[in-house]
């Protein structure tokens, strides 16, 4: 059966938001992309306080400058689409106020008809958290928590009523509703992470950095549910971060979607073989505009969908 295919939103500085966000949307409905995702990044530091993703020393791309808001680089392409699920990939769920980005979500996901899925994680920019968060970084995993209860509090039936340690709703009428239960899907890259994702998750998130990894990594998962009879079954949707060149990259140079189209198709084949069911890939960091996007992303999909994947 073929894997579900999604595609990043335009967000980055080369592109203008209020035209080429619901262009690339609309484009990438029409040629068959299920999904169109967001991500979050609030600043660039400059210097920043730790690397990228806390590793020392790993830089910051460039990309990372100016990135669009999540929420609205959404509605805008909910507002320009008619089918495709709007997913965010992910929300850095302790920068946000709980019971304000509940609403925030319940109310796209009415607009747009039952749309939307909730991709929730923690972050690890300590810029960010210093900024933004409403909590420190150590209670980061304790914020996500109190974020899917108030998620689920907020969602639910009228009177609305939760209390935990930054959320307090009396009993109250919180609408709108979403148009159906909004999927929160949740990365998992620790033992913590993975048995949150299992007990408490519609879908996992992971990152496709290779095939052996994702394959270890959703091994994993699977065994968690197992281990804590988890009966529904698990969505899952990843990622894909892909840097397009118009010529092939050397083999011995290339990571995972890096390279030409038929090389970023031979690594979608190889890890939609490791039985995922969707990947979402985000090919807009190299294009110089929405005009090139719309082109590469439609010539990945068709190349993919013609090599049977």
């Amino acid at each position: 059966m073929p894997v579900s295919l999604g595609l990043g939103l335009p967000q980055m500085k080369q592109y203008a938001l209020g035209r080429d966000v619901a262009a690339v949307a609309s484009a990438a409905e029409a040629v068959g992309y299920e999904s169109l995702w967001v991500f979050e990044r609030v600043l660039f530091p400059e210097p920043a306080s730790q690397g990228l993703y806390g590793i020392p020393g790993l830089a910051w791309p460039d990309t990372y400058r100016g990135v669009a808001d999540p929420l609205v680089t959404l509605t805008l392409a909910a507002a320009a689409t008619e089918r495709a699920r709007l997913g965010t990939s992910v929300l850095v769920a302790p920068l946000h106020v709980p019971f304000q980005l509940a609403r925030s979500l319940a109310s796209l996901d009415a607009a747009s008809g039952g749309r939307v899925i909730a991709g929730l994680g923690t972050g690890w920019s300590l810029d960010e958290y210093a900024a933004a968060a409403v909590a420190p970084f150590e209670k980061r995993g304790a914020v996500l928590d109190e974020l899917l209860d108030v998620c689920a509090a907020v969602w639910g039936p009228d009177p609305v009523a939760y209390k935990g340690d930054l959320t307090t709703i009396a009993p109250s009428e919180v609408g709108p509703k979403p148009a159906r239960p909004i999927p929160v899907y949740l990365p998992a890259s620790s033992p913590r992470a993975t048995r949150r994702l299992v007990d408490r998750a519609d879908g996992w998130m992971p990152v496709a950095m290779g095939v052996p990894q994702l394959s270890e990594q959703w091994q994993r998962v699977r065994d968690t549910a197992a281990e804590r009879r988890r009966e529904r079954p698990l969505a899952v949707c990843a990622r894909a971060n892909a840097r397009y060149s118009a010529t092939p990259v050397a083999s011995r140079d290339r990571q995972p979607f890096h390279g030409n189209v038929a090389q970023i198709v031979e690594d979608l084949a190889a890890h939609a073989a490791t039985g995922v069911p969707e990947i979402m890939i985000d090919l807009q960091s190299t294009p110089r505009d929405a005009s090139e996007l719309v082109d590469v992303a439609g010539e990945v999909y068709e190349s993919a969908r013609a090599a049977g994947i």
